[in-house]
Parts: structure tokens; C-alpha cells; sequence
């Protein structure tokens, strides 16, 4: 292929016939190949299978496969070192990475499949890993079993409607400021969203499933400031999000309009203060919807106007909100979580036992982990995609 590459003049497209051609490619001049989804470049075990060093170069309709196992090179489907690339409509498979994005900015990633090397989540390579790349589009691409999508140093990127599944992280980003991560589908991953230092983010309207690591979250984060979490669905994971105490009240992390749906834990917070503003979420259905590592760190957070399934008040004035408080305690749940082997008794009768004796002569003060002044009575409707849960419709 590399041959047919250096016969096409700079600006100029690239059509091969179809068939199967050998890797590696670089391209150092701007041109387009177009596979037309009838070629099918292989990169014979070997390093990266197309690498990008110049600028408006498009790359379509290709079948990339079987790059390089190398870590240290970062072996990928397709490495890009220029700007405003367009990547789109490629299936990339049998890769150790997918696309390495390399201090490039203004790039198109869309419409693209790609899938790593068969092995352990966290022997593949990431699906997408971005460093020092800024104003990058990825949208409407599947990620299936890779390892992460990671990104570091990267700023005012947007990540929009992709799938990732059966991968280790969805998200990582470290460092990486004023994203955006809207209308993704993460699911069967160890974890969701891990977010690490990374400020003014916007997180919104995602859907993440079926997270059941140990110690699998939805939604990770520390040390990040003013990040807005809004109308996500989170569903059947280990923990929803988990969360530090904002370092500065101005930079809390604000929990708006999502849904909190089988979890084993809906909310986590550790840290000595709270501050977060949490409003108007559903929780429905949640093993435990709010747990600490102290109780400060939940108490202490700026909690109005959520939906509680648990809560056993009344609407007598009709207004969708309860007349009274709603006040959540930790109760038996605290065992398990200090002693996390004891989950294997979850919902046991001993502890069913246990919570209800409790509650009725309790051993000692429990800790007030929640109060709501103006809960929500019905269960808010989900503005994308109609919810319907153990027989509630959200409308």
C-alpha cells in the first residue's frame, strides 16, 4: 500500500482496488484513502499499521488489522501525529491500540468499529488514548473489549454518543479540562468514568450499565472541580459515582436530573466535609442510595428536590413534593461497607434481622447521612429516553 501512497499527489485521493494490502503506511503529505469497505490493509504483526504526520489527511472505508504487539511503541491501528484529521466509517481489529492520537488537534474520529488483541482487559491496549490533543470530535464510534479510553492533558475535546463494552475503564481522563462526554453507552466494563484532576467537565446524558466489579464505579472522581454531572442513567453497577469532598465550595460537583436504578450503592463520598449540590435525581431501586466514609461528607452536600423510593411520607396539597422531610440513616448497611467481606450476607435474613431490631431498639445513634427538605413525591421523568422501572413510569 505504502507504494500507491507516494503515487498520490498531496491534496489528491487514493481509491484502491479491493482486496488485501500490507502495512505499515505513512503518510506525510495530505491526501484521502478511501477502502470504499472493500480493502482491508494488514499490518502483518508489525509496528503501527498507518501512521499520520501531516495535516488534513482523511482516512474511510478501511479494514485495518493485526498491528504490532509493542507497549513500549504503542503499536496501533492507527497513530496520528497531525491536525484536523478525519478518521471515519473504519473497523480496526486485532489491534494492540486503536487510534493513539499524539498532540493533535482538531481532528474528526466517527463512525468507527474497533476491537483490541484477544486477551485479559488489562493486557489490551486502549481503544482510543489521546495526549496533549485538543478540540478532537470522537463521535458515534464502538469501542468493544479494548482496554481504556485514556486521556491525558487534553483539553475541550467532545466525546459524543459512543459505545464502549466488554473493556476494562470507559473513560479515563487525567488532567484533561472543559470536555465533553455526551450521549455515550458504557457497558459490561469494570469501570465507567474514571476522572482524575480534570476540571470544568461536562457529563451528561449518558447511559452506563452493568458495571459489576468489585469495586466498579459509574462515575469515579478526584480532585476534580466544577464538573456537571446531568440527566445520566445509571444502572446496575457497584457503585454509581464516588466522589471526594470539593476542595472549595465554588467548585463542587453538581448531580442533576440523572437516574440512580439497581445499584449497590447509588452515591459514595469520602473526605471529611461535603458540598456537593444534588438535585432532583431519581433513586429508585438502589440497594443503599447514599453511603460515606463519613458522615459529614453526604450530610453536608446540597441535597433538594430528589425522588427517594424509600421515602414514606405524603403529598397532601398535590404539589409532587413531600410535606415533610425526607431523612435517610445508616443503619446495618454501615457493616458491610466497613467490613466489606460481610457483603456476602447482602440481603440476607440475618441481616434483615439485624437492620430491623436496629431500628426498632437501636444499640446506638445511627448516623444521618441524608436530609432532603422538599423531596420529590413522584419520580421525575428522564429527558431523552422514557424509563420504566419495577412498575414506575417515569413521565
Amino acid at each position: 500500500m505504502q507504494l500507491y501512497v507516494e503515487l498520490t499527489p498531496a491534496g489528491g485521493i487514493l481509491r484502491p482496488e479491493p482486496g488485501r494490502y500490507s502495512g505499515p503506511v505513512v503518510l506525510t503529505r495530505p491526501i484521502t484513502i478511501d477502502g470504499q469497505g472493500k480493502v482491508t490493509i494488514d499490518g502483518e504483526g508489525e509496528g503501527s499499521i498507518i501512521t499520520i504526520k501531516s495535516n488534513d489527511t482523511i482516512l474511510k472505508g478501511l479494514h485495518l488489522t493485526n498491528s504490532g504487539e509493542s507497549f513500549d511503541q504503542a503499536d496501533a491501528g492507527i497513530t496520528l501525529k497531525a491536525d484536523r484529521s478525519i478518521i471515519e466509517n473504519n473497523k480496526l481489529d486485532h489491534v494492540l491500540f486503536g487510534i493513539n492520537v499524539l498532540g493533535s488537534n482538531d481532528a474528526i474520529i466517527r463512525n468507527n468499529i474497533i476491537t483490541s488483541k484477544d486477551a485479559l482487559p488489562s493486557q489490551r491496549g486502549d481503544g482510543l488514548r489521546m495526549w496533549y490533543s485538543h478540540d478532537n470530535l470522537i463521535e458515534n464510534n464502538k469501542f468493544i473489549k479494548v482496554r481504556d479510553l485514556y486521556i491525558t492533558n487534553s483539553l475541550t475535546n467532545r466525546f459524543i454518543n459512543n459505545q464502549i463494552s466488554d473493556s476494562r475503564i470507559g473513560f479515563e481522563l487525567i488532567f484533561s479540562h472543559e470536555n465533553e462526554i455526551i450521549g455515550n453507552s458504557i457497558k459490561n466494563n469494570s469501570s465507567g468514568l474514571v476522572l482524575v484532576y480534570s476540571n470544568d467537565l461536562t457529563i451528561m446524558q449518558n447511559h452506563i450499565s452493568h458495571l459489576r466489579g468489585f469495586s466498579g464505579s459509574a462515575m469515579a472522581l478526584k480532585e476534580c472541580n466544577s464538573v456537571k454531572v446531568i440527566d445520566n442513567t445509571i444502572l446496575h453497577c457497584s457503585t454509581g459515582i464516588s466522589a471526594n469532598a470539593p476542595l472549595d465550595p465554588a467548585n463542587a460537583l453538581t448531580i442533576k436530573h440523572n437516574q440512580f436504578v439497581f445499584n449497590d450503592i447509588a452515591l459514595y463520598f469520602y473526605g471529611e466535609k461535603g458540598g456537593h449540590i444534588i438535585h432532583e435525581n431519581n433513586f429508585i431501586s438502589n440497594f443503599i442510595d447514599v453511603q460515606a466514609s463519613a458522615p459529614p461528607a453526604s450530610l453536608y452536600n446540597n441535597w433538594l428536590g430528589n425522588y427517594w423510593d424509600r421515602y414514606a411520607g405524603f403529598d397532601l396539597n398535590n404539589d409532587s413534593y413531600g410535606d415533610t422531610p425526607y431523612e435517610l440513616y445508616s443503619w446495618s448497611d454501615r457493616l458491610w461497607v466497613d467490613i466489606p467481606k460481610a457483603q456476602f450476607f447482602r440481603g440476607s435474613t440475618m441481616l434483615e434481622v439485624y437492620d430491623f431490631i436496629e431500628r426498632l431498639t437501636h444499640f446506638s445513634d445511627p448516623d444521618l447521612m441524608v436530609k432532603d427538605p422538599n423531596p420529590r413525591f413522584k419520580p421525575f421523568a428522564k429527558k431523552i429516553n422514557k424509563l420504566k422501572v419495577v412498575g414506575i413510569e417515569l413521565d
